[in-house]
């Protein structure tokens, strides 16, 4: 079974410590290279000549561009603020760069750059042709004003619109960027752009050019990777229990659709602390609570006072220890640490799917995988999201809208054949169930064959 915390073959290791030199503080970006390099000793020993004599790891973990630029806006105060926005253009070699924007404060070059490397992969996954990028800002929004945040999303577009194009390069949302945000965001491009491109932009609202379902779709998509891993190792997701990390778009759709497939979710967080339900989550509630109210989850307890509200303290998230089938961490990354995989695995976890990017460090999963634990990584699990954003391209290009059921229907689809690719690789290579390295070779395969026919660029 391949380590996922150990890089072998003198050709990766070379890689990855020249990588490692030239990116000594960015440890979100070397994360990610390492977890994708520790699995891909199969793929590279058949080839390895060529993939020397074309520099294609070197070109891999290098972004094509990197563009960094201020933010100033002004406050409902009249004060003046400074931000950082950022735009990582990683590789375009399968389709124009598409990957969210992410407004957070702990937006840094190397969680953009770690981001946009993952995208890489996740796109080619989806079957569509789009390359990966990501970007965002150290701007936080929470505690803002509509005023405040149209006047940070207009002034970060002046800026980001120099860069894309529904030809070149396509952000979304991500964490801190939903329907709202998009919507800033899309009207200071047209302005600036006299011109009505619609597919410049994803998760886009349903008047001017958005698709139904992509709100759904990242938390709809791991439920149907969930599915299908479970069922391919005899494991029938109906029935059984889970705890999902976050309460953002993506674990409120993760928890809909778990709902709809017959789980019982007992557990949902967010940055203070969880809430447990003994008698299963009550969704509408969340969805008040963080979709109309952008409140904390705390306030569950108003609803349901029978439920219990635990407060984060120490290095295991509470929702982690609540006693789960199945875990989704669908909140940021590197949730879930070697002390809190061990908790989990002796509480009985058979599953852990990936709703976030990179939620569980590397030697989590090494962990989970030497102990029978079902991994679904984020590249794969999480996909959906972005594979309906590819699908929200087409609607533009043809002026055309599609249903909700055609639109699931096609997400599924995609989902499907997203395991699928997984689950051959694991087979071909011989891993064991290890559908994380399953993913990363499946994707590898794809860019790297159009990274070859494209040249040294």
């Amino acid at each position: 079974m391949v380590n996922q915390s150990e890089v072998r073959g003198e050709y990766l290791k070379n890689v990855l410590e020249t990588t490692a030199e030239k990116n000594v503080y960015e440890k979100e970006f070397l994360q990610a290279v390492k977890e994708v390099l520790s699995t891909l000793e199969p793929v590279i020993e058949k080839n390895e000549k060529l993939y020397k004599d074309m520099a294609l790891l070197e070109r891999l973990v290098e972004p094509e561009r990197i563009i960094s630029f201020r933010v100033p806006w002004v406050d409902d105060n009249g004060k003046v603020q400074v931000n950082r926005g950022y735009r990582v253009q990683f590789n375009g070699s399968i389709g124009p760069y598409k990957g969210g924007l992410r407004f957070h404060p702990s937006v840094n070059q190397s969680i953009m750059k770690f981001l946009a490397f993952e995208q890489i992969f996740k796109n080619a996954l989806t079957g569509r042709p789009i390359g990966g990028g990501k970007g965002g800002s150290n701007f936080d929004p929470k505690g803002k004003s509509d005023m405040e945040i149209m006047k940070f999303c207009q002034s970060f577009m002046n800026e980001l619109q120099k860069h894309i194009g529904q030809d070149v390069d396509v952000p979304a949302g991500d964490i801190g960027v939903g329907g709202r945000e998009i919507g800033y965001l899309f009207g200071q491009f047209r302005k600036i752009r006299n011109a009505y491109e619609a597919g410049v932009l994803t998760g886009k609202g349903l008047e001017y050019g958005g698709s139904l379902a992509r709100k759904e779709a990242t938390g709809y998509g791991l439920m149907y990777f969930m599915r299908e891993m479970l069922h391919a190792n005899g494991i029938e997701l109906s029935g059984k229990t889970a705890v999902i990390s976050g309460s953002g778009n993506v674990a409120i759709y993760a928890c809909e659709k778990a709902l709809q497939m017959g789980v019982k979710v007992l557990a949902m967080s967010d940055s203070s602390g969880c809430i447990y339900d003994k008698n299963g989550i009550n969704l509408d509630a969340v969805k008040e609570i963080k979709e109309i109210k952008r409140g904390r989850i705390k306030e569950y307890l108003n609803y349901v006072p029978s439920s219990k509200y635990i407060e984060n303290c120490g290095n295991i998230p509470p929702v982690y220890t609540v006693k789960a089938d199945i875990v989704l961490p669908c909140a940021t990354q590197n949730d879930i640490n070697l002390e809190t995989a061990k908790l989990l695995t002796a509480n009985g976890t058979c599953a852990i799917g990936e709703g976030a990017n990179m939620p569980c460090t590397n030697e989590a999963v090494s962990f989970f995988l030497q102990n029978k634990v079902l991994v679904a990584p984020g590249k794969a699990a999480n996909a959906g999201g972005v594979a309906t954003s590819a699908l929200e391209m087409s609607q533009n290009s043809m002026r055309d809208s599609w249903s909700f059921e055609v639109v699931d229907k096609k997400l599924e689809d995609i989902m499907i054949n997203i395991f699928k690719q997984c689950k051959e690789a694991d087979k071909e290579y011989n891993l064991g169930n290890n559908y994380v390295a399953g993913a990363n070779i499946a994707a590898f395969k794809k860019i790297s064959n159009a990274m070859i026919a494209q040249g040294i660029i």
